[in-house]
């Protein structure tokens, strides 16, 4: 049967403003289901990048997109949302919502939530993925632009991941996580560690919401081809966009299938 289903996804001005260049896109995209019909999703999705970057949570939304779901979204970068924007009405949704959110403003982040469940309804899919690889070398000196990988990448994940956990009844939160928090190493030990403190909160979380209605989804895929990484050589294992969003939408459609949302880590691939 065709499930009517709307997303809203919240674009994001950049976070740090001396440090556009590395941040590239912002971006908050929540998806819900029009009415209670039986495998239909309300989502949130929060989503930031370098150079174009956390490709995954793109194909995510596809993913939910051509499954009958619509989406909301805006971005800094007008010109690059709308074609996204574009594409998400392509592959099925029905309206797109634009909201401003910046990571690095702590305060903003609960209006910015509450606003987005005004525009699409309860939740009932939450996506959190944005983030900055920043510059290893640079961050080793400056210590400014070490902390603004941490408030980025750490800091303003778990301001996200809390807020949306509070105001979802049911349903599952996706968040990030990478192998490279598992061994942080000398080539990336600043982005590494964040990942790592991430890993460490969604675990908790996790285990926080054992036996409600609502599971934590925590992705851990390994190297991700795509412009984020754009340049760098490909490490063992590597993975595509695509990849991880299949393996995120699987886990979903699992729990829809068993008819109820539980938490679990996955390594991807």
């Amino acid at each position: 049967p065709e499930h009517a289903r709307e997303v809203s996804r919240v674009g994001v001005p950049h976070a740090l403003r001396d440090h556009v260049d590395e941040l590239g896109e912002t971006a908050l995209r929540v998806l819900h289901p029009a009415g209670e019909v039986q495998g239909a999703h309300q989502v949130v999705h929060a989503r930031s990048a370098v150079r174009g970057g956390a490709e995954e949570d793109s194909r995510v939304a596809e993913h939910l997109s051509q499954a009958g779901v619509a989406e909301t979204a805006r971005d800094e970068a007008v010109q690059r949302l709308g074609q996204q924007a574009q594409q998400l009405r392509a592959a099925g949704a029905r309206s797109v919502h634009l909201l401003d959110f910046d990571a690095a403003d702590f305060p903003s982040h609960a209006g910015v939530v509450d606003r987005a469940i005004e525009l699409a309804g309860p939740l009932e899919i939450a996506v959190v993925a944005f983030g900055i690889l920043g510059d290893q070398e640079r961050a080793e000196r400056d210590a400014s632009h070490a902390v603004d990988i941490a408030t980025i990448d750490y800091a303003a994940q778990i301001s996200l991941l809390t807020l949306v956990s509070e105001r979802m009844q049911r349903g599952h939160i996706i968040a990030f996580s990478s192998i490279a928090g598992w061994r942080a190493r000398r080539a990336n030990y600043v982005y590494g560690s964040t990942k790592a403190g991430l890993d460490a909160f969604c675990q908790g979380l996790a285990d926080k919401l054992h036996g409600s209605r609502l599971g934590l989804i925590t992705a851990r895929p390994g190297f991700v081809i795509g412009s984020m990484t754009e340049g760098m050589k490909p490490a063992p294992l590597s993975v595509r966009p695509e990849d991880v969003a299949e393996a995120v939408v699987s886990c979903i459609d699992h729990d829809a299938r068993r008819g109820r949302p539980r938490s679990r880590t996955i390594w991807i691939p």
